[in-house]
């Protein structure tokens, strides 16, 4: 019955990780035993509205999971795990978009270049510590309140199993998603072939630009790539469940098209534009700039390319965990 996976999925969800399995297994077990006994005592099968009655017996889910843990003091049992869980949202969040904005500053403005690169990763170092030390008390401050507020009150006995989230299958693949892909897909494939797969790119008024010969290479690489996506959301609209085989295969092709991005950053393909009333020395200025920022941007590609792949190891690892416990 949905109502009880998505009553086990918010329980998972608190659990220690070593010990989920087992113990939504012994959880799930007890429930069923509890409906089975119930409803031999009605002589019927019991309606919705009754399992959601004997859940909330049972308890919200987060009081169900706090008794598998150990206990702890800092903050309450009752609590700790949404405390530990948001701690760390906020330092990943707060650490990656500082990584980025970093990588960003100190590529493209030059005062920072100047700086020796031990004064600009210690000046970073300085202001992640401060962080740190800052959002942990925030954070901590903040949950010992809720923690004061619910021993008065206990809010948090007072919930609805109609209102936990949607049991969440991390193998399906969202239609929608798949048709948004395939168009934006397309669209990219159209201009890339009939604006950008030649060396020269040019319009009616006269002005062009021309790319070194390695162009060629990079233009079909893109094709293919593209072609290959092409065909990955294809199936995916008609197969809509994730596979280990099609995992590794687009992790295969985003390594590849990060790779191929990256390579561009530092080859200096762009050798000539060419603009109506502008000067040869004015458009060679553009071209070495163009090129030279180009190469300043590899940073921020290894970064946006590793994240990407993150996700992708990140679903292949998911995928094999569901392959062993297709059930919580």
């Amino acid at each position: 019955m949905e109502i009880i996976d998505r009553y086990l999925q918010a329980v998972r969800l608190w659990l220690p990780k070593a010990q989920k399995h087992d113990i939504i297994s012994e959880l799930s077990e007890g429930i069923q035993s509890q409906i089975e006994e119930r409803s031999a005592e009605l002589g019927r099968p019991l309606k919705e509205t009754e399992v959601q009655d004997l859940l909330v017996e049972r308890g919200n889910p987060i009081l169900v999971a706090n008794r598998y843990l150990p206990q702890r003091h800092l903050i309450g049992p009752l609590l700790f795990p949404t405390y530990s869980l948001v701690l760390k949202m906020a330092w990943l969040f707060y650490l990656v978009a500082w990584l980025i904005v970093g990588i960003c500053i100190y590529s493209f403005v030059p005062s920072y270049r100047a700086t020796s690169s031990s004064s600009f990763i210690a000046a970073g170092l300085h202001t992640i510590w401060l962080t740190v030390v800052f959002t942990f008390a925030a954070v901590t401050m903040f949950f010992a309140l809720v923690e004061r507020y619910e021993l008065k009150s206990h809010f948090l006995e007072r919930w609805n199993p109609r209102l936990l989230p949607s049991v969440h299958d991390f193998n399906r693949i969202k239609r929608s998603s798949s048709i948004a892909e395939l168009v934006a897909l397309i669209v990219v494939v159209l201009f890339w072939v009939a604006f950008m797969s030649s060396p020269v790119v040019g319009s009616s008024t006269g002005a062009h630009i021309t790319f070194a010969p390695e162009w060629r290479y990079f233009s079909w690489g893109v094709l293919l790539l593209l072609g290959n996506n092409l065909v990955f959301s294809t199936v995916n609209l008609f197969h809509p469940y994730w596979t280990r085989l099609r995992a590794i295969a687009r992790l295969v092709s985003d390594v590849l098209g990060w790779a191929l991005w990256a390579w561009l950053c530092t080859a200096n393909v762009l050798t000539e534009i060419h603009l109506p009333n502008v000067s040869t020395q004015t458009t060679a200025h553009v071209a070495a700039a163009i090129n030279l920022w180009a190469g300043r941007s590899l940073p921020v590609i290894i970064v946006l390319g590793a994240v990407v792949v993150s996700i992708d190891v990140y679903r292949i690892t998911q995928l094999k965990r569901a392959s062993a416990h297709s059930r919580f």
